[in-house]
């Protein structure tokens, strides 16, 4: 398996631009980041300085969230937010020229605390097409911890997939959400893989690194593997420890 650090979650005692470089000390060649930017559409320089920390630290974007809104108040994406289309498009472009020039070719996509209607689902084939162009994966992730929020099964997100006619719309398999909103993980693993673009890791309960609780992290990975995933498994976890020994050797790069 390939992993890669979420440095929206690890690292957060530093700045944000100070981040990639703090990865690739600690070994990692890959990182993704959820939206690095207060707004949908954030001034040049800020982009400018966020590639060029990616860039100079010598790591690989390998996933980027559309802006989602404001997180911290509980927003959790624009997908299907009545009345925010033209800002999740804007936001839509921004990131694609962000992987276009940074190599990324996975994007997710909050589906937003709303039910799925056709302004969702508009845009998310929008977006697909706009990933399409630079050979680019949108991802529909169910999430936990958030009461209003649809998507809690991989079965909900698929729902939502199947319902838009893109080849480049895949499942964000989160295991520690779909653990923790109880679903069939054996399932999940065994049934889906095929659907599955991006993977993402925690412990459960209380997400820390594997190791923390209860959840056979590892062992759902090497069913993944063994059922033909190879995409990067993002490291999405809260730190308790600190450090990453719990790791297996060379899961860095």
């Amino acid at each position: 398996m390939r992993y890669d650090v979420n440095l929206s979650i690890l690292f957060t005692d530093l700045p944000v631009l100070e981040r990639p470089a703090a990865a690739r000390a600690a070994g990692f060649d890959a990182v993704e980041f959820w939206w690095p930017f207060a707004e949908a559409v954030p001034p040049s320089r800020e982009i400018e300085a966020f590639e060029a920390a990616v860039t100079d630290a010598g790591v690989r974007l390998v996933g980027l969230n559309f802006f989602a809104g404001d997180l911290a108040s509980g927003d959790r994406g624009l997908l299907a937010w009545p009345g925010r289309q033209s800002e999740f498009r804007a936001g839509v472009e921004i990131a694609a020229g962000i992987a276009g020039r940074l190599g990324c070719r996975a994007f997710n996509a909050l589906h937003g605390n709303f039910p799925t209607t056709d302004t969702a689902l508009d845009n998310l084939a929008h977006a697909a097409d706009v990933a399409a162009e630079i050979g680019a994966v949108v991802l529909v992730e169910p999430l936990s911890g958030a009461p209003e929020y649809p998507l809690r099964t991989a079965a909900d997100a698929l729902e939502v997939i199947d319902q838009v006619d893109r080849a480049n719309v895949a499942l964000l398999a989160d295991l520690y959400h779909l653990a923790v909103n109880g679903d069939d993980l054996d399932a999940v693993v065994s049934d889906h893989v095929d659907r599955i673009g991006h993977v993402q890791i925690a412990d459960a309960p209380g997400r820390g690194e594997p190791g923390t609780g209860d959840l056979d992290v590892f062992g759902y990975l090497a069913k993944l593997e063994a059922n033909g995933y190879q995409g990067y498994v993002g490291l999405e976890y809260r730190a308790t420890t600190g450090g990453f020994d719990w790791l297996p050797e060379g899961g860095r790069s």
